[in-house]
């Protein structure tokens, strides 16, 4: 407000902003919500259970790392990759997954099923003893090693 009591006037940079030929903001002023990126549950609920889905895949994390500090590299592991697969699965089967959700739904999926099976894996084929031999892997491994 002015000091005689009229509104001031906009700024002219509001109005002024570069657009691009299709009349659309050449500067970006926002980002969008990722799919699915809202709450897990309700306003009313406290905050963990609102995002239960990520707490769910932390937790597994969690006791996934404490289980290897322990000594257990493999089930340390294993848990950890079947808390990124159980990620997965509640990105892909669920509408709202909270701050699970980081990119699109197609995204978050991929990412965090091919990180899971990946730890799963080296997991399985860990030393001593592996559970899974992978003749190729082995060939790359001695090659460059030699």
């Amino acid at each position: 407000m002015s000091s005689d009591g009229t509104p001031a006037p906009e700024p002219a940079w509001r109005h002024s902003a570069p657009r691009e030929p299709g009349g659309r903001p050449a500067v970006t002023r926002g980002t969008a919500r990722p799919e699915g990126g809202g709450r897990a549950a309700g306003g009313d609920a406290p905050a963990p259970a609102r995002q239960w889905p990520i707490l769910a895949v932390i937790a597994g994390v969690v006791i996934g790392l404490i289980t290897t500090a322990t000594g257990a590299f493999r089930p340390g592991t294993l848990v950890v990759g079947t808390a990124l697969l159980l990620g997965a699965g509640l990105r892909w089967g669920l509408t709202n997954v909270g701050m699970l959700a980081v990119r699109s739904r197609f995204t978050d999926v991929i990412t965090y099923a091919v990180l899971g099976l990946g730890i799963i894996l080296l997991a399985l084929m860990a030393q001593p003893d592996p559970l899974i031999r992978i003749p190729f892997l082995e060939d790359i491994i001695h090659f460059s090693v030699r």
